[in-house]
């Protein structure tokens, strides 16, 4: 049990980005003062609700709100104390033996659960199974190892199987003393409604165009050229994480790509985008900024980059188009297909459906 605990860490978790720290090591927090105003103000009130369910887009700041919190109770256990009644925010010294042990991964009132790694189809299971939730039943049942609050991190809490959800609720309906529970999640509609009622909803928000320029000052400093890096900001829509992803893998020139290939139909555009779709990570990206234009499209907002000439086309259009590659986008990585066909063929439906002349004869 204890092997595969290890090679799981080794591993990593199902959302890693390389050369990135994991949210358990992240110590600053970007563009969610409310939010953390909002939990700061529940902890010194003395009447901490022991569930929370931390809800928005991917990418924001929801994981590391979470191990900001955690952390912040382990270094702080009393609500009353003259530190917590000055706080300003979460922050906590990060050299503090709390926060070293959890951003190594080894304290004992810590228990983060994730999707997790099955040896034998060789990737990340799809949800977070009932196994997970006994682990948590297990971890409550003994006593706090270091003493003050136990925390328990469901990320992310709507990828549970239903049987997960509904076991789940027994800890919730009667949690320990000093316990607290953070569902991470993309969607409070996801969850089952028993769930939502006993938990506190906490919604986090899209950083502002300011703070994700200064996200992407610190990401991409040296690394990409000022009018890249004001490009990148605006494709990111608020989302640091997607900024990061969009800057390591030259998001901005695939983007340029994409309107090629949407906007003229060229066919070697659509080539050299499909040659660019050689894994998970890429594939995803395609989409992300495929299904970012489109949107732009039927909401009428205008692209990030003075090239763009949009076409014009009904929004049934350019709706049916987010659908269609959204659902294949999912068969794709559901059944191993082929990622350069997949990109192929929707980016020549497109076209076909936008009337533009691209089309590629020889795969």
């Amino acid at each position: 049990m204890a092997r595969a605990a290890r090679s799981e860490e080794e591993r990593g978790a199902a959302d890693a980005i390389p050369g990135v720290a994991p949210p358990r090591e992240t110590t600053t927090l970007v563009g969610q003062e409310a939010a953390e105003r909002t939990l700061l103000d529940a902890y010194r009130s003395g009447r901490m609700h022991h569930g929370w369910i931390f809800a928005g887009e991917r990418g924001i700041g929801k994981a590391t709100l979470a191990f900001r919190l955690a952390r912040y109770v382990f270094v702080n256990p009393d609500p009353d104390a003259a530190e917590v009644r000055a706080a300003g925010d979460l922050s906590v010294p990060p050299e503090h033996p709390a926060a070293r042990r959890l951003a190594v991964g080894v304290h004992a009132n810590l228990l983060p659960q994730q999707r997790e790694w099955d040896d034998k189809s060789k990737r990340f299971k799809s949800e977070l199974s009932i196994d997970s939730v006994r682990r948590i039943t297990r971890f409550l049942g003994t006593t706090a190892g270091e003493g003050g609050w136990r925390v328990v991190i469901i990320d992310p809490a709507d990828d549970m199987s239903l049987s997960a959800a509904n076991a789940i609720l027994k800890n919730l309906e009667e949690p320990p003393r000093r316990t607290l529970f953070i569902l991470i999640a993309r969607s409070r509609g996801a969850l089952l409604p028993t769930i939502l009622s006993r938990c506190r909803g906490l919604d986090l928000w899209p950083l502002s165009v300011a703070d994700t320029e200064a996200v992407v000052r610190n990401v991409a400093s040296g690394v990409a050229k000022p009018s890249e890096q004001k490009l990148s900001a605006a494709l990111a829509g608020g989302s640091p994480r997607r900024l990061i992803e969009i800057v390591q893998n030259d998001g901005a020139a695939l983007y340029r790509l994409l309107l090629e290939a949407i906007e003229r139909g060229d066919p070697r555009a659509q080539l050299k985008i499909s040659s660019m779709a050689m894994d998970a990570a890429s594939t995803e990206q395609f989409l992300e900024l495929y299904r970012g234009y489109l949107a732009r499209r039927v909401r009428g907002l205008p692209e990030p980059s003075p090239e763009a000439k949009p076409p014009a086309a009904p929004l049934v259009t350019w709706a049916e188009l987010w659908d269609k590659a959204t659902l294949s986008g999912r068969d794709v990585e559901t059944y191993n297909l082929d990622r350069r066909q997949f990109v192929l063929e929707t980016l020549e439906a497109t076209t076909t459906a936008l009337g533009q002349p691209g089309h590629l004869d020889n795969r």
